[in-house]
């Protein structure tokens, strides 16, 4: 019986012994092993692991990819813009022995690594590129964030600077940059087009002047084009040639207010023979003689007889002097 008891009781122990050792590490992961404080070279791989249960302690390390945001930075750009810049990074534990033993914390400490290093990567570029070529600002990052890594066992698989923050005011500058840049876009199209039409015109017109029955079957095609539309009214253009023609046969109206120009009152003077004499209106004088002749000439006015000297009105007997009745 007592024989039992010891085989039994070195069964138990042997079962406990068996329960206290046995781990299971998980596909994602590795297991380091410290005995008696010592880090063992060999790594545990996924599956059952069996340890010494006072000597060996297991520290499991996820291998999985890691995503952590690095908060955002505020710093001065190379061309004296202030930005806020923010970012991702993507590692993973490549070596836990190293991840392990070598830093405390390595998620902790890879977060103060990419801060610090977005800051000198804010500091080192310009606005533009960190709007329009983060390419090469990504691949800086890493390479920042890389050189401390390689010595925590960590591998950096990719860094993104995810948003850049601009103040109001460059906001507004930007958008009326560019604005004034499609403005003058829009100009250069539209010059480049009247260019072009103008030099297409030009070498249709040389063609029509050669052959004037062109120009003949355009205005014909243009008709058709516009009947087409069903229209009440149709507008046919109307030659230039023949508004030309009835310019010059117009007579140009005189100019000064209405007064004949110089050149007008040497014409007249030159023809005196094509302006209608008019006769010369008699005075009051004149017309009294005229009229005086008139009735002389009809025997209706006799003139006095002239008085001799020292003689008065009267005769020389003081008797009035007969006239002949008429």
């Amino acid at each position: 019986m007592l024989a039992v008891d010891v085989v039994l009781g070195v069964l138990g122990v042997g079962a406990v012994w068996l329960a206290t050792g046995v781990r299971v590490v998980q596909q994602f992961e590795r297991g380091v092993v410290f005995r008696f404080g010592r880090v063992r070279s060999g790594i545990k791989q996924p599956g059952l692991t069996l340890l010494l249960p006072v000597a060996d302690r297991l520290r499991k390390v996820n291998v999985q990819i890691i995503t952590m945001p690095v908060p955002a930075q505020e710093g001065i750009t190379r061309d004296n813009v202030t930005v806020r810049v923010d970012a991702v990074v993507y590692f993973r534990v490549e070596d836990p022995v190293l991840a392990t033993v070598q830093v405390q914390n390595y998620t902790f400490a890879m977060s103060q690594v990419a801060q610090t290093s977005l800051r000198s990567i804010i500091g080192k570029s310009e606005l533009d590129d960190l709007l329009t070529n983060r390419e090469p600002l990504n691949q800086g990052l890493e390479l920042m964030l890389d050189s401390p890594a390689v010595g925590w066992g960590i591998h950096i698989d990719r860094v993104e600077i995810k948003d850049v923050a601009l103040p109001e005011s460059m906001k507004r500058s930007m958008s009326r940059q560019a604005e004034a840049e499609r403005e003058r876009r829009a100009r250069i199209i539209t010059a480049d087009g009247e260019f072009q039409a103008s030099r297409k015109l030009s070498e249709a017109a040389t063609i029509m002047s050669d052959t004037p029955a062109a120009l003949q079957l355009r205005l014909l095609q243009t008709v058709v084009e516009v009947a087409a539309e069903k229209n009440s009214t149709l507008v046919l253009p109307f030659p230039v040639e023949l508004l030309r023609f009835l310019d010059g046969m117009t007579p140009k109206p005189e100019s000064n207010g209405g007064a004949p120009s110089a050149g007008a009152a040497a014409a007249v003077a030159a023809k005196p023979e094509e302006v209608p004499s008019v006769p010369p209106v008699p005075s009051v004088p004149e017309l009294e003689a005229q009229a005086d002749a008139e009735l002389e000439a009809g025997g209706l006015l006799f003139s006095e007889p002239e008085e001799e000297p020292g003689e008065g009105p009267e005769g020389s007997e003081g008797q009035p002097e007969e006239r002949p009745e008429p």
